[in-house]
């Protein structure tokens, strides 16, 4: 028996896909789904077009007579009326990650949803096909944005114990993998119910030998405290920062239900900025509500941001969400012209960010390309495309001569 799973949306996803293949003994893994006899589905819900492309997904592998079980997020928005039409054999909740290896063996169909309270408890000591590792720290999130279904897919923010965390990490370092990538559904809350935080574990895992830089996902700015910014000086922790925002008009973030507050954002961004920091952001637009005066206003404070980096989209409805009942102000032409303004202000300043950073860029290499050139990040998380006759894939290398051009910057060792 042979089979392949298919990974949709996050890293947190993509975290516990790796530790779902870790719990099967009796059944071999396939990297090419054509030769599979089983389809695991890891799904992304966190929009209707994420569900569209699941279940499009779903019908293909069907189609070709495959079975195939669900899992992830879409378990549990989409997974009792896939199940009831038959669109899959099995449903498998994330609390029963560790049944899958006996319910592969199952001739019956199965429906084990589970519940929104669970804690991983086993560790992933290797990741096929990463040069860098991924350890989830915690699950679920508190926050009630009114545009995200997540928490009633996720259920409430939830830490995974410390000694866990710790005892992964250094599994994954005496493995190999020297940078570690911290991940979650709102990792800034961790240990908010355990008497810890997310900079308290980040000391701890920065003692740890192996490990030569962590990378953070997606943070608040009210996560922010001050023990975490005791270890913004550290050499380990990466120079980029992801924050999210999603707006930058107050009255947006108000319609939105975000706990963030505009101005107090520019001041943290402006702090970070002088500590060296590439920052990142979230940025929704187009979002019910979001007149032309309430866009103005977001735009001129967005100019004030020192950001570097942007994962901007434009607002689809979810169903299930309070912002899916509101009525949408803004055609897709317009919203679609506002993206593209943001994409270009932050393009800028990226250019700029790695003109005036001209210091020496550790990076760790991740791939060759077809074109010969090998790529990877560096600690401000910026693309680098490198020329070297040595096969340098997988290796840390400091590069103090590069050419910064408008795209990425280029070097030739």
């Amino acid at each position: 028996m042979r089979v392949y799973f298919k990974t949709f949306g996050c890293r947190t996803n993509i975290y516990d896909t790796e530790l779902m293949k870790s719990y099967i003994k009796n059944a071999t893994i396939t990297n090419d789904e054509n030769l599979a006899d089983i389809i695991i589905v890891n799904s992304c819900t966190v929009t209707n077009g994420a569900d569209s492309g699941v279940r499009s997904y779903i019908n293909g592998m069907k189609k070709s007579g495959k079975k195939v079980i669900l899992t992830g997020c879409g378990a549990v928005s989409k997974g009792e009326e896939l199940f009831k039409n038959s669109s899959v054999f099995g449903v498998l909740g994330a609390s029963h990650k560790s049944k899958i290896n006996d319910l592969l063996n199952s001739d019956k169909p199965f429906f084990e949803l589970g519940d929104l309270n669970f804690i991983d408890k086993n560790i992933i000591s290797n990741y096929e096909n990463h040069t860098k590792a991924f350890i989830k720290i915690q699950e679920g999130c508190d926050f009630k944005c009114s545009y995200c279904i997540i928490p009633s897919v996720r259920g409430s923010s939830r830490s995974i114990d410390e000694k866990i965390i710790l005892k992964e990490a250094m599994t994954l370092a005496d493995n190999g993998y020297n940078e570690i990538v911290l991940t979650g559904t709102n990792i800034g809350s961790y240990g908010y119910t355990n008497n810890s935080s997310l900079g308290k574990l980040l000391q701890k895992l920065g003692m740890i030998n192996g490990i030569k830089r962590i990378r953070l996902g997606s943070i608040e700015p009210s996560q922010i405290d001050d023990s975490f910014k005791e270890i913004l000086h550290e050499t380990w922790l990466e120079k980029h920062l992801h924050i999210a925002l999603q707006h930058t008009s107050q009255r947006m973030l108000n319609i939105m239900k975000r706990r963030n507050k505009a101005f107090k954002d520019i001041e943290l961004f402006n702090e970070l900025s002088n500590l060296g920091f590439a920052l990142g952001t979230d940025f929704i637009v187009g979002h019910p509500g979001e007149s032309q005066e309430l866009w103005d206003e977001a735009l001129i404070n967005f100019k004030k941001f020192p950001l570097t980096h942007l994962h901007a989209f434009i607002y689809s409805p979810r169903s299930g969400t309070t912002s899916a009942q509101m009525k949408i102000d803004v055609d897709g032409i317009t919203a679609k012209k506002r993206l593209n303004i943001l994409k270009d202000i932050v393009s800028v300043n990226n250019f700029e960010f790695r003109k005036k950073a001209k210091t020496a860029l550790e990076i760790l290499v991740e791939k060759q390309e077809a074109n010969g050139l090998y790529d990877g990040f560096d600690q401000f998380y910026n693309k680098i495309k490198i020329k070297s006759n040595n096969d340098i894939s997988k290796e840390w290398i400091k590069i103090k001569n590069y050419e910064v051009k408008s795209d990425v910057n280029y070097a030739e060792i």
